[in-house]
């Protein structure tokens, strides 16, 4: 039998110790998504789970003693109503930067509270 990938389940970030509020605030405030619990023993370890459109679409944020953000490795999230998203971050006072590389893709960068590169792309193209 060959082999086949169906979907990805999450991607996995990392954060400092102890900004579970401020990992909240940017995730769920102003992404839009919802806090999913951790199994009790990973919770222990701090970080959060965030997940949107029914838990379809998740970003791990896990805690790491020697923390340093991810500035080119990055998820990618596919966004409707981009425009409207970036101005909920323009009245946050957060950067947004747009990318004209790859002109088959409307697509923006945003830093989470930690430095973590995000990509938002436009699901209208």
């Amino acid at each position: 039998m060959v082999h086949r990938i169906v979907r990805l389940d999450h991607v996995q970030l990392a954060m400092p110790k102890d900004e579970e509020g401020a990992a909240e605030a940017f995730y769920v405030g102003l992404l839009g998504f919802e806090v999913l619990p951790k199994p009790a023993a990973l919770a222990l370890r701090g970080g959060r789970w965030f997940g949107t459109d029914g838990g379809r679409v998740q970003v791990h944020l896990g805690v790491e003693e020697d923390f340093r953000p991810a500035k080119k490795a990055h998820p990618a999230l596919i966004v409707d109503s981009l425009d409207d998203l970036v101005e909920v971050f323009a009245q946050a006072g957060i950067p947004v930067r747009w990318d004209e590389e790859n002109p088959a893709v409307r697509r923006c960068y945003v830093d989470d509270p930690f430095g973590n590169r995000i990509e938002l792309i436009d699901s209208a193209g």
